[in-house]
């Protein structure tokens, strides 16, 4: 079954696929990732990406409000820069930035089997940041598909730091 036949049935996205879109829920991936695609990567970055989606589970921001309610020890993983946590991020977010996450992953977040749902500006860099994690020995780990933009665009609760 397809993501289409699935999906709210409030607009058309240019994937074909129905999303919530007018409503920021995304329960489309396809569509998300369409939609927060519009930035100009470089080849070799979105080759990088795409491998790592390739063995990365991605969640939706639906998904995302169903996991965190469902286990409270989740965690929202913010992995972008240091200046973008600044400017704003999800309010029951933490922030470990790309850049330092192998590094302190294991010193934060000790226990591998943690369910941890990272996100970064649109869904590229946390995909690179899950496939890392996995590789390090995390099992539970996922990448939200759409990232900060896709939160802001959900109406998603943020927070600014002082």
């Amino acid at each position: 079954m397809g993501y289409g036949t699935n999906c709210a049935p409030l607009t058309r996205g240019l994937c074909g696929h129905r999303s919530g879109f007018a409503t920021g829920k995304f329960l489309c991936p396809a569509f998300a990732r369409r939609y927060f695609s519009c930035v100009d990567h470089s080849p070799g970055f979105l080759k990088l990406v795409n491998a790592a989606r390739a063995s990365v589970r991605e969640v939706t921001i639906e998904q995302l409000h169903t996991r965190l309610a469902a286990n409270p020890r989740a965690v929202l993983l913010d992995v972008r820069e240091d200046s973008e946590w600044l400017a704003g991020h999800g309010e029951q977010a933490q922030h470990l930035g790309k850049g330092i996450l192998e590094r302190d992953l294991e010193q934060r977040f000790p226990d591998p089997d943690a369910e941890i749902i990272m996100y970064c500006g649109g869904g590229f860099r946390s995909a690179l940041t899950c496939d890392a994690a996995q590789r390090m020995g995390y099992r539970n780990v996922a990448s939200l598909i759409g990232g900060y933009k896709g939160l802001v665009a959900a109406g998603w609760p943020m927070k600014k730091e002082a």
